[in-house]
């Protein structure tokens, strides 16, 4: 993608990103995004709520306990698997939508290894296999820098403390409270069932 530059501008990324405009209404203040973004966000935990309730969540969820009973319950496991790939990818891509009409500029360096591992411990400390762990999760790791921006803290030190808390709240979290917040599941007992399925 770097090197496309015909298609994705490469090193120099993508300026001039249009504002959205719905129904007529050209998205433009705070404010109107900030609703827009609440009302995506809402639109797509209900939409994973449902599914998750549903028979085809059902699967999912027997997938990641026992892959080799679902697959002798004559489920096709690669397609659910291609399939909740492309739903998730699909959900993701609405926050890089508004990300980058927001910003209206995106280059490669607006998605490092850092925005992995922050969503990484947003699943981790809210907790996995629960939607509300990831909603606690995102607020509590959102809510750590605006914190710090009351301290007074300079930019540089803030980033650098930014980075130890969510590195030293992983650590705490592995050990002590593997399932996170309200997690159904502890990482520990998914790597012992992955290993002894094998």
């Amino acid at each position: 993608m770097n090197n496309l530059v015909g298609f994705t501008g490469g090193p120099l990324g993508l300026p001039g990103i249009p504002q959205p405009v719905i129904f007529g209404i050209t998205i433009a203040t705070h404010w109107a995004f900030l609703a827009l973004t609440t009302v995506l966000a809402l639109f797509t935990y209900w939409a994973a709520n449902r599914v998750v309730k549903s028979p085809f969540g059902r699967v999912l969820k027997g997938l990641r306990k026992n892959e080799v009973f679902t697959l002798s319950a004559g489920k096709n496991v690669t397609a659910f698997k291609i399939k909740i790939f492309m739903l998730s990818a699909a959900l993701a891509s609405l926050g890089g939508v508004i990300y980058a009409t927001y910003i209206t500029y995106i280059d490669p360096t607006s998605f490092t290894v850092m925005e992995s591992i922050f969503i990484i411990s947003i699943v981790i400390i809210g907790g996995a296999g629960n939607l509300k762990g990831s909603v606690l999760g995102s607020v509590v790791l959102v809510a750590l820098p605006e914190v710090l921006r009351f301290i007074g803290l300079p930019d540089s030190v803030a980033a650098n403390i930014r980075q130890i808390l969510y590195g030293g709240l992983l650590v705490v979290f592995m050990l002590w409270r593997p399932q996170g917040f309200i997690g159904e599941y502890k990482f520990g007992s998914v790597i012992k069932n992955s290993k002894g399925m094998q």
